[in-house]
């Protein structure tokens, strides 16, 4: 029920809708449960008036007036359903809209610590299929969930009106089809659950191969990458395949029980005709009783199918009311601060781990104190937690222990959008949008002036390859950049970074992709335009950070060594090899 209600708010402006079009449906029920009533008037008229002389004004009459109620409650019982069938599609589109919406909005305020919980495949299956799954179930429920219990409900109190025993074959049968609907659902339940499972793994491998395709061909793996999809693929149809073998069991089930009402009315009704002289029922409403078998039976058969839509997409429903409810791991405090007072940094007894499930940290013991204006070097081989450390400066994470301080103030004191606009990050997988450079570049101030978006991309070296393109600042960016090289899309994401103006500029190794000579020329601009920024520079050359304040050595999730060039050079090892290997010369000391 926790499910149903945290998806009922996403029902919102919809709700009048989805009142409305179970009223429509009961109106529909009601006219087409009582047609079979009229009819089988009409029928025990004609038995009865057999010996009056063909023609009688007064039998015409009673046949012509039954005829116009009975077209007047068709016409009624149309207009309905088709009533029904417009709100009710208004309400489940609605609703499907909404709960995306729901999703994608909380999906925004994720730290990075939740998104590591849900993978992006995941993500966008649940957005995607689970939402239409979900919007099915509802558009049964909300249409054949309320049509088929009023019918069995209508149909059932008529037939009773008719005979006192003769419906209870009703009772013998209803039973015997909803216990065998019941094991149908909940044997095939599980195997749902599995399939949404692997739908997750399909998608993350249709997605890792359409963004590494230059990989894949570059190194001919493309049989390698269909043969693992094929694999991907025919496990969801197997277990596809074996849901829907005990799903197939629901046809002859319902057509077993149907035929066997039928039968079993024709056969006793006739005898209660035959035996009572048509007193006791008449031949009208043996008549209308097989209708109204079928209309029972096709309810339940209905009903059996919303039963199966809604077990199916019971899992994704849960699925999806899992990234709903999901809460950010990281929120703003009762009373914010919303000014950045400077841009020092400092951490205190800093630890860290992914999760509290993780064994081990990733950063232990973290002490460091960078003033306002600093330029700060961060070296370290792979897997050192170079970037994890810069993630807690705006939040990204909080430090699993410790304190992490910018402007003289505990980071969780501060509003988050205060402090991420303070603090520009521009991360190592650079991310452009698709749309044009201009429209990636405002994504660091939105009211930028065309001049300081001119000056940003001077400072990050990048205007000189724009002015090269034909629509120079109005050239479309696919998606992901996939248009401009390695190079070209970092200096565009520092131009953007610096159109923020931060108080704490990071970058974290995101000149790797550019020579030597604009790397220099990036680090003077940014030296000469942002002299009171905090600048923190994570770089795998030594060229890069040699000139800075500080250079700050990880290894391991710990801090090796803090010092300038000259310290580090002359009493650390592993700066050593490092510079050693780069500048290709033999130690001086040996």
């Amino acid at each position: 029920m926790s499910i149903v209600r945290t998806l009922a708010k996403s029902l919102r402006k919809y709700k009048k809708e989805t009142i409305i079009t179970p009223i429509f449906i009961s109106v529909e029920v009601l006219m087409e449960c009582t047609i079979p009533l009229l009819i089988s008037r009409i029928i025990n008229t004609l038995e009865k008036s057999k010996n009056l002389e063909t023609g009688s004004g007064g039998l015409l009459q009673s046949i012509i007036i039954y005829g116009l109620i009975l077209v007047a409650m068709a016409g009624i019982s149309l207009l309905s359903g088709i009533m029904a069938a417009k709100f009710g599609s208004r309400a489940s589109a609605g609703f499907a809209t909404n709960l995306r919406k729901d999703m994608f909005y909380n999906i925004q305020n994720f730290s990075f610590a939740n998104i590591d919980k849900f993978s992006t495949p995941s993500l966008v299956t649940r957005l995607t299929t689970d939402v239409t799954n979900v919007q099915q179930a509802f558009m049964m429920i909300i249409r054949i969930g309320v049509r088929a219990p009023l019918m069995m409900a209508f149909a059932m109190v008529i037939s009773f009106t008719f005979h006192a025993t003769l419906p209870l074959v009703f009772l013998i049968v209803v039973p015997i089809l909803g216990s065998g609907m019941y094991l149908i659902i909940t044997k095939a339940h599980p195997l749902f659950k599995k399939v949404f499972q692997k739908y997750d793994n399909l998608n993350n491998s249709v997605q890792e191969n359409i963004r590494g395709m230059r990989v894949v061909k570059s190194y001919v793996r493309e049989n390698y990458e269909i043969n693992k999809f094929k694999k991907t693929a025919s496990d969801v149809r197997k277990d596809f395949i074996k849901a829907e073998r005990i799903i197939a069991f629901t046809g002859p089930l319902m057509t077993f029980c149907m035929y066997i009402c039928m039968l079993a009315i024709s056969y006793f009704g006739a005898k209660i005709i035959i035996s009572s002289n048509a007193s006791a029922l008449e031949v009208g409403e043996l008549s209308s009783l097989i209708t109204y078998s079928m209309q029972i039976l096709s309810s339940l058969m209905m009903f059996s199918f919303v039963f199966l839509m809604c077990t199916i997409s019971a899992e994704s429903a849960d699925r999806i009311a899992e990234v709903i409810r999901e809460k950010s791991t990281i929120t703003n405090p009762e009373n914010p601060v919303y000014e950045l007072q400077d841009g020092s940094v400092s951490f205190k007894n800093v630890s860290f781990k992914y999760s509290e499930r993780a064994k081990r940290y990733a950063l232990s013991n973290i002490n460091l104190d960078i003033k306002t204006g600093e330029t700060i070097g961060i070296l370290g081989g792979t897997g050192s937690s170079k970037t994890s450390l810069i993630q807690l400066i705006p939040r990204l994470y909080d430090a699993t222990e410790g304190e992490v301080y910018v402007g003289s103030r505990n980071v969780k004191e501060y509003d988050l959008d205060t402090l991420r606009n303070g603090v520009a990050v521009v991360l190592q997988k650079n991310t452009l949008f698709s749309g044009t450079i201009e429209e990636n570049l405002r994504w660091g101030n939105k009211d930028a002036t065309m001049e300081e978006i001119k000056e940003a991309c001077q400072l990050a070296q990048a205007e000189e390859f724009i002015e090269r393109f034909p629509e120079k600042y109005n050239t479309y960016i696919e998606q992901g950049g996939t248009n401009v090289s390695g190079g070209q899309k970092q200096r565009l994401c520092i131009a953007r970074a610096l159109l923020k103006k931060p108080k704490i500029l990071i970058l974290d190794d995101s000149t790797s992709a550019v020579d030597t000579k604009t790397d220099a020329l990036i680090r003077n601009g940014l030296k000469n335009y942002l002299p009171d920024t905090t600048k923190i520079i994570i770089a795998q050359r030594v060229a890069s950070v040699e000139n800075a304040d500080k250079i700050v050595i990880m290894d391991n999730g710990t801090i090796n060594q803090i010092g300038t060039h000259e310290e580090l050079l002359k009493t650390n090892k592993i700066y050593q090899e490092v510079y050693y290997s780069q500048n290709k010369v033999g130690d001086t000391n040996e």
